[in-house]
């Protein structure tokens, strides 16, 4: 409920770039002849206009409920409301099951433009004395304590709760709270401050009545019917007076923390139509999107990003110019012996630079799996780029990702057995297993006993077991044959040529001043590109943890650019500066230069938990930073190979233009 800072109109150049960068995602604008599947427009017309084409009735559906306050999501039927008694409910998507979203269908059913007035849904009566019935209401009232926030789903729209925040703007919030409470000091929690009404001590006020509007815009052609553009609502509080014919008056539902006896909660809805000329169907949630963190802090994250790149650029740019071509050209200029006695910097070391690191095995390893995580990590920003991914497409960021990580195994095994090949590595069955199973077999594993907290918690966020065993069928039966397959067409290739030759006895390197030894380097080398995108990874963390959504993918995917550019930048300026103080071991220190941005994104993830977070409970910490190790993992994986792969070039390109004995 915080307030969004108002911002100055942008000029109209900045607009279009807006437009650009935010890249169809909030709502599928699609011309007439092509839409998504699953994201066709459905018409609606009155019960006795109803036809094939157009529906009269409008069903509502209810998704998990959630809270900032825990990381445990729990299914609608996890709770004592009232249930659909016939309904489909719709199918999920792998992406919608790894996050915990189940959809089932709702009681609450509405006839297009028919209004209903304070309808019952359903009675719920509790005995305190009965253990069962006691239970229920402890669970009801543990979540009201901790602001569990229900999802309504209409026309495939979330059904908002808009409201005032501070200087003036609207908030609207794609989800609404169960109830709220007021504690024994008279201290009125979350949404209880909405309501002067609710003053009653160590009282539970629980929202049985919902006042539903939904706005709709009639199709222009007029035979076709109405569209919804717009579903929300206002949750409020009533202890109907007559509870078998409600009316919606009288004082809130309260529940007493001490209460006994027989409770009753009559759960109650009205609904009105409202014709909306202005919003088109394309843009309906737009009135969503707008409401959320601003893109100001966005330009501003990505001003500062560029700033960085540009820096970094114009010293890379420099040493690349002047410095290495004045060495290259001096060296080149050494014909005479005595000349070539003083060779010093980086010429020195030729015949050590290309000589196998130490664990080889690993490092190949691990440029495989950052190779398949890098390729996946753009192609799905692309995608999400060109609007396949909006919100209104539920699931399919996840699903999307998962699939493409599967089948990129070919490209990981052939990077490692390239890299392994150039290592001089000869157990080549070992590298390929290690490649299929290391990194993902930490992930899963990782995944797995996170997986067991939450079944133990009963949270709908546990993955089904068939689930479970799909996602193993896909990693053992597509993506370890797909990983083998690549290793094989990587080792048949001829190892890696490298421009210089490398000596049998190795170089002894001189001792290193404080700034070239290995640790400040790698301290060093990942400040910058998480300079780069840490105010990018506020919102993202916000999206995960305290449920916003996630729609700007075209600044997401400006600053993986960004990103890509900033680590192989500050990578090869490092890697020039040790070469010059004749220390040849770059391999393993250009990945661990840019990897180290992970560690920098653990210590900012550790400091978000502490400062923007309430989450509470054992079972909630240990979730958060389970998954949090998961996304650092990759993140290392990501980064470090877009270092050495960067290293990797400059070294190859000095070497190959600079004349060798």
């Amino acid at each position: 409920m915080s307030a969004r800072l108002s911002a100055p109109s942008p000029p109209r150049w900045q607009l279009l770039l807006s437009l650009l960068l935010l890249g169809a995602a909030p709502g599928p604008r699609r011309s007439a002849a092509f839409y998504l599947p699953g994201l066709a427009p459905v018409n609606f017309c009155e019960e006795e206009k109803k036809s094939d084409e157009c529906k009269a009735e409008i069903e509502l559906f209810v998704n998990r409920l959630d809270s900032v306050e825990s990381v445990l999501p729990y299914e609608y039927t996890a709770f004592d409301f009232c249930q659909a008694s016939e309904g489909k409910r719709p199918s999920e998507n792998l992406g919608q099951v790894l996050f915990g979203e189940r959809i089932e269908p709702s009681p609450y059913k509405f006839t297009f433009n028919k209004e209903e007035t304070c309808k019952l849904v359903c009675t719920k009566t509790y005995h305190t004395e009965k253990a069962e019935d006691k239970q229920k209401l402890e669970f009801l009232k543990k979540s009201m304590l901790l602001n569990y926030q229900h999802h309504w789903i209409v026309d495939n729209m979330p059904v908002t709760w808009c409201y005032d925040v501070e200087d003036g703007q609207r908030f609207c919030n794609p989800g609404f709270p169960i109830g709220c409470y007021i504690t024994d000091k008279g201290h009125a929690k979350d949404a209880c401050v909405i309501n002067s009404e609710f003053h009653e001590r160590d009282t539970f006020y629980i929202f049985n009545h919902v006042d539903i509007k939904i706005h709709y815009h009639v199709v222009e052609t007029g035979s076709m019917g109405a569209r919804l553009v717009a579903a929300k609502l206002e949750p409020k509080s009533f202890k109907h007076t007559h509870i078998d014919k409600p009316d919606c008056s009288g004082p809130p539902m309260d529940i007493s923390n001490k209460a006994s006896g027989e409770i009753r909660i009559a759960y109650t809805y009205s609904v009105s139509f409202q014709e909306d000329k202005n919003i088109r169907w394309a843009s309906r949630w737009d009135y969503i999107l707008e409401s959320m963190p601003h893109t100001h802090i966005q330009w501003f994250s990505i001003m500062n990003s560029l700033v960085i790149v540009l820096f970094l650029s114009g010293m890379v740019a420099m040493i690349m110019l002047r410095t290495l071509h004045k060495d290259i050209a001096r060296y080149n200029q050494m014909d005479s012996t005595e000349d070539a006695q003083e060779e010093f910097g980086w010429k020195l070391v030729h015949g050590d630079i290309f000589r196998p690191p130490r664990k080889g095995m690993l490092l190949s390893v691990f440029l495989g799996s950052g190779t398949q995580i890098l390729i996946m990590t753009f192609v799905t920003l692309f995608f999400a780029c060109l609007g396949f991914l909006s919100p209104a497409n539920r699931g399919a960021l996840m699903t999307c990702a998962v699939v493409l990580w599967v089948l990129l195994g070919t490209p990981a095994g052939c990077v490692a057995a390239r890299f392994y090949k150039s290592f001089g590595g000869e157990k080549w069955k070992t590298n390929v297993l290690l490649t299929s199973f290391l990194c993902p077999g930490i992930v899963f594993a990782d995944f797995f006993i996170m997986n067991l907290i939450l079944w133990g918690e009963g949270s709908s966020a546990a993955i089904p077991f068939g689930t479970l065993v799909a996602i193993l069928a896909l990693w053992f039966c597509i993506s370890v044959p797909l990983t083998f397959i690549g290793a094989y067409f990587g080792f048949k290739k001829n190892a890696i040529e490298h421009p210089v030759r490398t000596n049998q006895i190795p170089r002894q390197i001189p001792e290193q001043s404080f700034y070239t030894k290995p640790l400040p380097g790698i301290i060093m080398g990942g400040i910058l590109p998480f300079g780069c995108i840490f105010i990018q990874l506020f919102f993202i963390l916000n999206s995960i943890w305290s449920h916003q959504m996630y729609y700007m993918f075209g600044f997401l995917f400006l600053v993986f650019i960004i990103l890509v550019i900033t680590c192989s930048e500050a990578t090869i300026l490092l890697c020039y500066f040790h070469l010059c103080a004749e220390d040849y071991h770059w391999q393993w220190r250009s990945f661990l230069t840019s990897g180290f941005t992970a560690v920098y994104f653990l210590i900012y993830a550790i400091h978000y938990f502490f400062s923007k977070l309430q989450i509470t409970g054992t079972a909630s910490t240990i979730l958060y930073f389970g998954y949090t190790m998961i996304m650092v993992l990759i993140f290392f994986l990501f980064t470090g190979t877009i270092g050495f792969f960067a290293c990797f070039w400059f070294v190859t390109k000095i070497y190959s233009v600079v004349k060798v004995d």
